[in-house]
């Protein structure tokens, strides 16, 4: 479509005054303002426009016209736009569906109307969305620079063995991407996959979720409860942040792996499982060991093969390959039509650190995609830095780790509530989840350090 015939035609309260606003930029727009909508739906047949906005505030506009004039421009490779007057929940949820923008207020302005039109004009330079690019499952690992061929050709050589394997890599880097990719290329691809985060049970029930319980076993056990080994028979159990466990289930999960077989909690009788483990951490092991924090037959027995996940910062040549990877899937989704990237994006995410790595990445086109204006992801759709959303603002307000061997086990017990409130805002539940305490637990401590914080409710 040529720079001539980008026209806006607007369908306009009668009352309303002057041309409309001045859009400048790049990309010349030229306003027909229209107030009668039997004009308006003529004019759309005769010469469609490259853009028509619809006033809902106008008494002939309602959804069966709006879907009318979407249909027809549709076909002449229009897009339709809509403003109103006041706020409206059911004509915004109308223009996202139809047009992929957003309500524009009325009376409209400049700053809110170029944005609008300049996603759907301009088709920036830039790398198109292939059709089929968010597809391949759960087993798909993207990126094709030697970093990533290397973890490739490591679980190829693996996959189809019973050995146990420990992935490493900071959060964020895929390990249960790899962990399932690993599941697939095995014979046990037809039976269970089976996940465990060790860092999100609290210690009190870990050994229950691990190996089950019997009912009366301890208060609340009220039915049998079958554990992560018992529904992983046959198939693969993956223990993430397996070195945030205490020794004591350490010892019992050595014991396990050696005897193959497991005892529910209550339980005087073994129950055999035939489970292939899969395990995870971004911590580093050796020196736990050296601390006393991790046993070392453990480690050799989780460590038969070893994969390590780089960083995202270490592999930005495939850095293309999984922004259209996460584009296309999330389009398709959400039910966006994204067709392609801007330059200006691909520069602006070489720039950031990435401190959450490929699911902070995941996570800033998720919004990205959300938020795009038109069919092209652009600079201004991304959120980084302070708005990213990832976990690097939490951990900075956090603050450094750490406390003096001479702070009594009250001040560390206060200080490290304190960092964990900071780390999710106040929210109350997350707090306790990580701190594996039970909420009410946690509610008393803080009222008991005087930590109270308007968040801390959620």
């Amino acid at each position: 479509m040529g720079t001539e015939d980008r026209r806006l035609r607007v369908l306009i309260n009668e009352e309303s005054e002057g041309e409309g606003p001045e859009v400048a930029g790049d990309f010349q727009i030229r306003w027909e303002a229209v107030r009668s909508t039997s004009a308006f739906l003529e004019g759309l047949q005769d010469d469609p426009p490259a853009f028509a906005l619809l006033s809902c505030g106008h008494d002939g506009v309602d959804v069966p016209l709006v879907e009318q004039v979407h249909e027809v421009l549709t076909e002449s490779g229009g897009a339709v736009l809509l403003s109103s007057p006041r706020a409206s929940l059911e004509w915004a949820v109308l223009a996202r569906r139809l047009g992929g923008g957003a309500l524009l207020a009325e009376p409209l302005s400049q700053d809110e109307l170029a944005p609008e039109l300049e996603g759907r004009i301009e088709k920036p330079e830039g790398i198109p969305i292939p059709s089929d690019a968010g597809g391949g499952g759960g087993s798909r690992l993207v990126g094709g620079g030697p970093q990533m061929m290397r973890v490739v050709r490591a679980v190829a050589q693996v996959g189809d063995s019973p050995a146990t394997v420990l992935l490493t890599g900071e959060s964020g880097t895929g390990k249960e991407l790899v962990a399932r990719a690993l599941h697939w290329a095995s014979p046990r691809r037809d039976g269970p996959f089976v996940a465990i985060n060790c860092a999100a049970v609290p210690e009190h029930l870990l050994e229950s979720e691990f190996f089950g319980h019997e009912r009366g076993a301890f208060t609340g056990a009220v039915a049998m409860k079958r554990g992560r080994f018992e529904r992983a028979d046959g198939g693969t159990l993956f223990l993430d942040e397996v070195g945030d466990m205490s020794l004591i289930l350490q010892a019992k999960l050595l014991r396990t792996l050696e005897e193959r077989e497991i005892e529910r909690v209550g339980s005087e009788s073994g129950l055999p499982v035939d489970v292939r483990i899969l395990a995870a951490t971004n911590r580093a092991l050796r020196e736990r060991i050296a601390a006393g924090k991790f046993r070392d037959d453990l480690y050799h027995r989780l460590a038969v093969a070893e994969i390590h996940l780089p960083p995202l910062r270490d592999r930005m040549e495939d850095l293309e390959e999984l922004v259209i990877h996460f584009v296309s899937r999330f389009s398709a989704r959400y039910g966006r039509s994204v067709r392609g990237v801007g330059l200006d994006v691909f520069r602006r995410l070489r720039t950031h650190p990435w401190p959450g790595n490929v699911r902070e990445l995941r996570n800033v086109l998720d919004q990205a995609v959300l938020s795009c204006r038109g069919e092209w992801i652009r600079e201004g759709d991304l959120k980084l830095g302070e708005d990213s959303p990832s976990l690097s603002l939490h951990l900075e307000r956090a603050g450094p780790a750490g406390y003096s061997p001479t702070d009594s086990l009250e001040e560390v017990e206060r200080d490290h509530i304190n960092r964990v409130l900071e780390f999710t805002g106040g929210a109350m539940k997350e707090a306790a989840e990580i701190l594996g305490i039970h909420r009410n637990t946690l509610t008393r401590k803080v009222r008991l350090y005087g930590l109270s914080r308007e968040e801390n409710g959620r």
